[in-house]
Order: structure tokens, then C-alpha cells, then sequence
């Protein structure tokens, strides 16, 4: 098996082509930085590739996994759409031939209303609170038909770059603030499930597939495992969704003016007040996905 993987140099990415060298699977890892340790990629080829640019290396692949991507809720609209839908439409064109397994995300779901273990035909909606969304479903329906289209949320695991350093630094002396009541449910997708479903998907039927950890957890429980996991002396805080939104717009004023990401945004608000649960029956019959439970597990080495 002839596989490529874009995003290697990234978080998920990288994951992939480890556990995809391990199944003694032939592996390119594709990517914008000029270069990658190959021990990121299990040992791996890594070829530089930007997929808003250039052609693509010349290889042969019976698959391609396209992890590559921007994964912000804050930055420039157009280079978010750039790296989302025109890096994916340049990624499928550029192997006509080969599985495509186009990694999307569950912020195709209705970002203004509870996801209460959505089922994938409830997305794409028609509207998005900000350009990662929007630009999200717009590679989705890019590839629909052509691929099989995975929905992760809340990607976390060794090596995770944005979940839980975002997490770790709403720690304010021993609260960690976060945003709601701490009582909704909430699905997320640790980064070895996830792999296992890229891997799954590359022989699986074309179609669209929720991807999460066996079962939703309550969010309260989560924070309060991952702050023991990294020893800190903390406990969670909740902000009421009406006054988070207010000062997430404000620091999104101040972000705008100064050009330093807001450290909280009306989206992350969105997102995190309320129940986000997805039902992954789908992957678990067509897929054969067979997914461990959340655990934070030796985080404090993450």
C-alpha cells in the first residue's frame, strides 16, 4: 500500500504516517516546512509540498490522507480559506486515481445551536460563525463524493499543539476558567482514534463519518482530569455564557487592533458553553472503528 500524508509535519498528521510505517505500509509524508526530523514520521519520506502553490512531488499513491489544514478560529479570512478549501481541492487533483480521506472537523455542525449527538447528514449548514467553519464545509462538499470525509472534535493526545496548550493557558492562579456550567456533554477524539479511523478509511466505502472517543464525557470531569494529569493546583471556574461572549468581542476588538490572537473568541465561546456530542454509529458499522475511551493519561508529558 502506497500512501501519502499531508500535513506530516503537523500534529495528526505526523501520527499518521507513524502508525501507517508501523502497519510496514509504503509512506510520503507531504508538508510546508522545508524539513522534518524523520523520526516525526516514523521514518518516512518527507517531501516539501505547499499545497496552495506548487505541484505535487511525483509519486505514485493507491492512497492519499489529507491532514493538512488551517485549524485557527482567528487570523486573516482569506488565508484560512486558502489553506482549507484550495489546499484541498489542489490535494485531490493532484492524485485523480488514489483513495482520498479528507480529515473535516465538527465545526461543520451548526456552531449557533447544542450538537446533541449529531448525525452526519446535519452537516454542512448555511451558516458558520467564522472563516475556519465555513471554509471546512466548503472543502467538504469539494470532495464529497470522491472521498471519505472524517469529523473529528476536539483533537487532544502527545504531541497536540492546540487543544490543550489553549486549555493551559486559561489557567489564572488555581481557577481555570472556562465558559458554561461544566455540565454539558461533550465528545472528543483522541489523536490515536483518529488515526486509527484515517487508517481504517483508506479501505473503507466513500462516505461521511463522525469520529470521536467511545463515549461523551461531561466536560467539568475532562478539565478536572487533565489539571491532575499536569499537576496544577486549579480547579475549573465557569464564566456564564452572555458575559464570556461580551468580553470574547471585546478581545476580539483588542485583537484586531494589535494583532495579537485574542486569547478568547466568540467562537471558542460558542463552541465550549454548550453540549457538543456526536453519534458515531456510522463509523463504528461501515468503518469497523473501534474506539478507546477518553483518558488523559500521561499528559503531564504531553
Amino acid at each position: 500500500m502506497r500512501i501519502g500524508v499531508t500535513g506530516a509535519s503537523g500534529f495528526v498528521g505526523g501520527a499518521v504516517c507513524r502508525a501507517a510505517v508501523a502497519r510496514d505500509w509504503q509512506v510520503y509524508g507531504f508538508g510546508r516546512r522545508p524539513a522534518v526530523g524523520p523520526a516525526r514520521l516514523g521514518g518516512a519520506p518527507y517531501l516539501p509540498w505547499d499545497l496552495t502553490l506548487g505541484p505535487p512531488p511525483p509519486v505514485e499513491l493507491d492512497a492519499l490522507i489529507h491532514c493538512a489544514g488551517s485549524v485557527t478560529d482567528w487570523g486573516p479570512p482569506q488565508e484560512i480559506w486558502r489553506a482549507n478549501l484550495t489546499g484541498t481541492r489542489n490535494a485531490l487533483a493532484a492524485f485523480p486515481l488514489a483513495r482520498f480521506v479528507h480529515v473535516s472537523t465538527a465545526s461543520v455542525y451548526d456552531p449557533y445551536t447544542p450538537t446533541v449527538m449529531a448525525a452526519e447528514h446535519e452537516a454542512p449548514v448555511r451558516r458558520y460563525a467564522n472563516a475556519y467553519g465555513a471554509s471546512k464545509a466548503a472543502a467538504e462538499h469539494a470532495v464529497h463524493g470522491r472521498a471519505v470525509i472524517l469529523r473529528p472534535h476536539a483533537v487532544y493526545g502527545p504531541g497536540d499543539t492546540t487543544l490543550l496548550p489553549r486549555l493551559l493557558r486559561s489557567v489564572r492562579g488555581r481557577a481555570l476558567l472556562a465558559v458554561g456550567d461544566g455540565g454539558q456533554q461533550i465528545s472528543l477524539t483522541s489523536v490515536d482514534n483518529l488515526v486509527q479511523a484515517c487508517l481504517l478509511a483508506v479501505e473503507a466505502p466513500t462516505g461521511v463519518y463522525n469520529v470521536t472517543d467511545r463515549e461523551p464525557v461531561v466536560l467539568d470531569d475532562a478539565l478536572r482530569s487533565v489539571l491532575r494529569e499536569r499537576r496544577i493546583d486549579a480547579v475549573p471556574r465557569y464564566l456564564p455564557y452572555r458575559l464570556a461572549h461580551r468580553i470574547a468581542a471585546v478581545a476580539e476588538t483588542v485583537a484586531s487592533v494589535t494583532g495579537r490572537p485574542p486569547r478568547l473568541t466568540r467562537y471558542a465561546v460558542g463552541h465550549l458553553a454548550v453540549e457538543r456530542t456526536l453519534d458515531i454509529s456510522a463509523a463504528l458499522d461501515r468503518l469497523g472503528y473501534d474506539p478507546a475511551p477518553t483518558s488523559f493519561e500521561g499528559a503531564a508529558s504531553w
